[in-house]
């Protein structure tokens, strides 16, 4: 039987756990993980160093076409670098992370991300989490999962991150956010979050994140044509 390297989609909204359970997915599978949501922050960062108005549609596009975004795997995890330059922590600051729904709301960022999405992936052994993974980036991947949880334990998620991180937002706060990113996640011109019919959905308000890893990557080691 001939085997292949595998390409799993994993969507999903805000708090859902998507970049944890990837993370761990790959490195108990031996699998590159991708992280897009990394990507478009890489742009929005650029967008604030350069001052580029993340409203008009032309300078962005100018904008992710100028940014060379590359991933190194180390012992320590994921490094992020735009044109040659670590941006691993500053991608998550707080003003990125306020400014970069903007950036992905963009159709020709997201159409120039996806691209390159596509090639990082090209050859499989890969686990990518976004939005639109499983309906655009890669619609004919091996596995597509769906996670979700209810807007309240996404919030408490959130908010625990957030005090770790010493932001000042309350628990209320963070939920009107999530109900915000939600809305404009599912209603995205292009690059919409959806539950696409061939996916697996997991709903993780309930599980720790080793049974959410769990029943991943064991659906995964189930199918006998898969090369892990």
């Amino acid at each position: 039987m001939e085997t292949k390297l595998p390409v799993i989609a994993l969507d999903g909204p805000a708090g859902s756990g998507k970049s944890t359970i990837a993370k761990l997915v790959a490195k108990r599978l031996g699998l590159r993980y991708i992280d897009t949501g990394a990507m478009y922050r890489a742009v929005t960062l650029m967008a604030i160093r350069e001052k580029v108005n993340t409203k008009c549609e032309e300078d962005l596009i100018a904008l992710v076409k100028r940014c060379s975004i590359e991933f190194k795997y180390e012992e320590k995890g994921l490094k992020v670098f735009v044109n040659g330059l670590e941006v691993t922590e500053d991608i998550r600051l707080p003003e990125v992370s306020k400014s970069s729904s903007d950036i992905a709301d963009s159709v020709g960022v997201r159409k120039h991300l996806v691209s390159l999405q596509q090639k990082m992936g090209k050859f499989g052994g890969v686990i990518l989490d976004g939005r639109d993974i499983g309906s655009l980036v890669f619609p004919n991947a091996e596995f597509k999962f769906y996670l979700d949880a209810s807007v309240e334990e996404r919030a408490k998620r959130r908010f625990k991150e957030l005090k770790a991180k010493s932001i000042e937002q309350s628990l209320e706060e963070v939920k009107i956010d999530i109900m915000a990113r939600d809305k404009r996640d599912k209603e995205r011109a292009f690059g919409a979050l959806k539950l696409v019919p061939d996916a697996i959905k997991v709903d993780t308000s309930d599980l720790s994140i080793e049974e959410v890893v769990n029943i991943i990557a064991s659906r995964i080691l189930s199918k006998g044509d898969v090369q892990i």
